[in-house]
């Protein structure tokens, strides 16, 4: 599978790793933040250096919703160090402030250990091969969001922090994000809550869609 052992849901190894920043835990390196983690063919390649400005420009972004980024390339912390520097591509303005770190190498039985909890989130083969991943994590260190990306097709940063806002919401409030949602826009009501109950959580109103049925299971709501 691409993502072998590790599904929605499921809890991210809490691996060892060298990084641009030293080195980390991953569960200490979340601590009580949302994660995304980025994964690259290797450092310096086009598409991905776009991306890795957009990331530089968006950090602000990713730290109001309390989101922490890190990325993963096979190649040396040296070379992280040198490729995070990218300046003015993609709109930057300054340095990557995420994390770049390095696939663990298997010379001791922990290494080891630890370069088999990478092969549960990261396919050896897609690591290695012209794709890239997304990964979003809640608090809770668990699976919220994959995403697999040819490398020929560069990551929607608007999309992902879109993303990152339908799971915040949804992850604390009784609701769903219907189709092309944006901040601000109607959300739905998730179809486990009764009526009755819907009005009382929801005092800016419960509005239901017709529909061809006549089943009345479309319930929208202003954004809580």
């Amino acid at each position: 599978g691409v993502m072998p052992g590790l599904l929605l849901g499921d809890e991210a190894p809490n691996f060892e790793a060298e990084t641009t920043q030293g080195r980390i835990r991953f569960h200490d390196f979340l601590g009580d933040s949302w994660g995304i983690l980025f994964s690259h063919p290797r450092d310096f390649t086009p598409v991905c250096t776009t991306e890795l400005g957009r990331a530089a420009k968006l950090a602000p972004e990713f730290s109001k919703r309390n989101v922490k980024m890190i990325a993963l390339s096979i190649d040396s912390v040296q070379d992280h160090l040198s490729w995070s520097k990218v300046r003015g591509v993609g709109d930057a303005r300054g340095t990557c402030t995420a994390a770049l770190l390095c696939r663990p190498e298997e010379k001791s039985t922990q290494n080891r250990a630890q370069a088999w909890n990478y092969t549960n989130i990261f396919d050896p083969a897609l690591t290695l091969s012209p794709c890239a991943q997304v990964f979003v994590f809640g608090p809770d260190k668990k699976l919220k969001l994959s995403i697999l990306y040819p490398a020929t097709t560069g990551r929607n940063f608007d999309e992902i922090l879109r993303v990152v806002d339908s799971l915040q919401l949804t992850a604390y409030k009784k609701v769903a994000t219907p189709v092309d949602w944006k901040p601000g826009d109607s959300v739905m009501v998730v179809p486990t809550l009764p009526d009755e109950e819907a009005k009382k959580l929801f005092p800016k109103g419960v509005f239901t869609k017709d529909l061809p049925s006549g089943k009345k299971y479309l319930r929208y709501t202003p954004q809580p």
